[in-house]
């Protein structure tokens, strides 16, 4: 019986420290940048709105001689004690929802009032009584604290509630009667406009956040396709440099030195491939000093076994490079010294480190029978993968020159200016 397949597990991908912090950040911002700035503004603007409308409602009321005396202070600490505190709350944006809704619930209480505080006195005085002024700011301040079901409703009922204590306290004249309709419909406009303004505003803040969270989501897929495609070339230069590299050499060794060679080349190998998930940027960023490349190269060249001499000129006040252009120029340096070493062989190969104030230059030449870099399938990694596109990687450069005399591969990176 043959065993179900297993389904592969996805390999982690390595996405750039940096790259990730920053879609952390744009991730947490995007969620309700655009709605949590709307909020903020329509407070103010409230706030601000309730502020003078309040003033004017407070001074016509210190002077109202339409309620009775004993009702007269105290229905005015039920109308400006929630209104003081939603301003205060909508100015500082703490408890901004709470502040509103406290002034829209309190002040319709205050309205059924009306017709009991003012039984007994002048039914009608010239103008709007001073509950009218806060009419709109609690009409505003459900905008502020409900969902769009109640406002709609406060928008309606509190307009029409003024209207019926009203009636109640002005009888059925026709000239009150078509004033307080028309006070009523006024107010109806007025909350109808407000709320409209408030939800034009938040659904267009939602619009644009939801935008935000498409671009965000479309610069992580980016961020990801890229970083695969990084992992992709990394493990086929791995493959090439290491295993396909040791398999080869162990497939044409004939003599005792090309099989030590090809077991260092082996361990080489199991060594990179138990270390393979990694930082892709193959080691720390740390400055290293032009003379560890120096050695790291000779060190490289003593494994292989082939007799490789590295010059170097290095000059004192070179600067350090960056620990991963190190690591590239080593690493393709390394690969350009098994090319020789497996189709060169018997031919004298050399090295030279040159370092200075403007970058790093390595190298590296033998006297083999050459080749044709044109012609090398695409599916070959050895140069495009492990030397070339390596240092294109930190921002250097490789040539690669070959004809009867030899090869010439020539590694730069230069500091930046």
């Amino acid at each position: 019986m043959r065993a179900a397949p297993v389904a592969a597990e996805q390999p982690a991908i390595a996405v750039d420290p940096a790259v990730r912090r920053l879609l952390g950040d744009i991730s947490t911002g995007a969620e309700r940048f655009a709605e949590g700035r709307v909020e903020r503004i329509l407070s103010l603007v409230v706030g601000i709105g309730s502020a003078v409308m309040g003033v004017q409602a407070f001074l016509n009321a210190l002077g109202s001689l339409q309620e009775h005396p004993r009702w007269h202070v105290p229905l005015m600490v039920v109308v400006f004690a929630p209104l003081a505190m939603m301003i205060v709350a909508l100015l500082t944006g703490l408890s901004a929802r709470a502040g509103a809704a406290a002034f829209a619930l309190t002040f319709p209480l205050a309205l059924l009032c009306w017709p009991v505080v003012t039984a007994g006195r002048a039914a009608y005085a010239p103008g709007e009584p001073w509950v009218w002024y806060p009419l709109n700011i609690a009409t505003v301040a459900a905008v502020m604290a409900f969902r769009v079901p109640l406002q709609i409703a406060w928008a309606l009922a509190v307009p029409l509630l003024y209207g019926g204590v009203r009636l109640v306290q002005v009888g059925g004249g026709a000239d009150q009667v078509t004033r307080v309709v028309l006070d009523v419909v006024f107010a109806m406009i007025l909350a109808v406009v407000l709320l409209s303004l408030g939800w034009i505003l938040r659904s267009t803040a939602v619009t644009t956040d939801a935008a935000r969270r498409e671009a965000v989501a479309s610069y992580a897929a980016a961020a990801a396709a890229d970083a695969i495609e990084q992992e992709r070339v990394a493990v086929a230069a791995l493959m090439h440099d290491s295993v396909l590299a040791a398999l080869i050499a162990a497939e044409r060794a004939d003599s005792d030195r090309e099989r030590s060679l090809a077991v260092s080349m082996a361990r080489e190998a199991l060594t990179r491939l138990a270390n393979a998930d990694q930082d892709p940027g193959e080691g720390s960023d740390e400055p290293v000093d032009p003379a560890a490349i120096v050695r790291g190269l000779q060190s490289a060249a003593a494994e292989l076994g082939a007799g490789v001499i590295i010059e170097a000129h290095l000059d004192a006040a070179a600067p350090a490079v960056p620990g991963r252009v190190a690591r590239a120029l080593v690493l393709a340096a390394m690969q350009a010294l098994a090319n020789s070493a497996q189709h060169a062989a018997g031919s004298d190969v050399r090295g030279e480190v040159i370092a200075d104030h403007a970058g790093i230059r390595i190298r590296l030449s033998d006297t083999g029978g050459g080749f044709d870099p044109t012609a090398v399938p695409d599916d070959r990694l050895g140069i495009r993968g492990s030397i070339v596109a390596r240092i294109a990687a930190v921002g250097g450069s490789a040539n690669v020159h070959s004809d009867d005399s030899g090869t010439v591969v020539t590694l730069a990176w230069e500091h930046a200016r």
